[in-house]
């Protein structure tokens, strides 16, 4: 497998949701840990629930808890909240395939979460013409990064563990939720969830960001 360049997160390497997403659907996972970057455009091998580009090993593969999720929020609390997206003005990856502001409409997801007064995040979403189990993996992200994430202290994803009860419906309108569970040194224990207009939900996860 590969992934290709229109994935990336951080410049030069793979959004860590989507990657995961890849990873896990791949080999019938939930729960994946990246032990490096994933690089683009590069062949990749799962073997032995591990993930191999050659000899190194980019990520490992298993079964996590994906956490109780996050409340959702209305349409319209969420659009709000996403006119405020710290990203906007101070964003350590402004390219990043979910949620980087330099991505053009149809590119990237554009997922802007920005925050509740409750420490939440919360972002609209309007699913693309392609939905995929890994696109709901990196929609479930970011905006659980984000609630860790401030102008000082940037954040990379280390693992995350997602539960897909179903996709959404390509042009159906959702909002994602995220919160900080634990924040302890360099890493923060983040959830995030998925909904749909009705307050269904569709996905969440549990995921483990660190410090960069």
């Amino acid at each position: 497998m590969r992934i290709p360049a229109r994935f990336n997160g951080p410049p030069g390497t793979g959004n860590g949701g989507w990657c995961a997403g890849v990873f896990a659907s791949a080999a019938g996972a939930d729960q994946v840990t990246l032990r490096l970057p994933p690089p683009l455009e590069t062949d990749l091998e799962i073997k032995d629930r591990f993930v191999y580009a050659d000899s190194r090993v980019i990520a490992e593969l298993g079964e996590g808890d994906p956490g109780p999720g996050v409340d959702p929020v209305p349409w319209d609390t969420a659009v709000a909240a996403s006119r405020h997206y710290p990203g906007f003005t101070a964003h350590p990856f402004p390219t990043c395939f979910v949620c980087g502001p330099e991505r053009a409409e149809g590119d990237g997801l554009r997922i802007f979460p920005g925050r509740l007064p409750d420490g939440r995040t919360a972002a609209p979403w309007t699913a693309p013409d392609e939905v995929s189990a890994p696109l709901v993996w990196a929609a479930l992200d970011c905006p659980g990064g984000w609630a860790a994430i401030r102008e000082d202290r940037a954040f990379v994803l280390g693992r995350i563990t997602v539960t897909v009860d179903a996709l959404p419906v390509p042009g159906d309108h959702y909002v994602i939720t995220g919160a900080v569970a634990h924040l302890t040194g360099r890493k923060a224990l983040v959830d995030s969830a998925l909904h749909d207009a009705a307050g269904q939900r569709l996905a969440a996860a549990r995921a483990t960001w660190i410090q960069v």
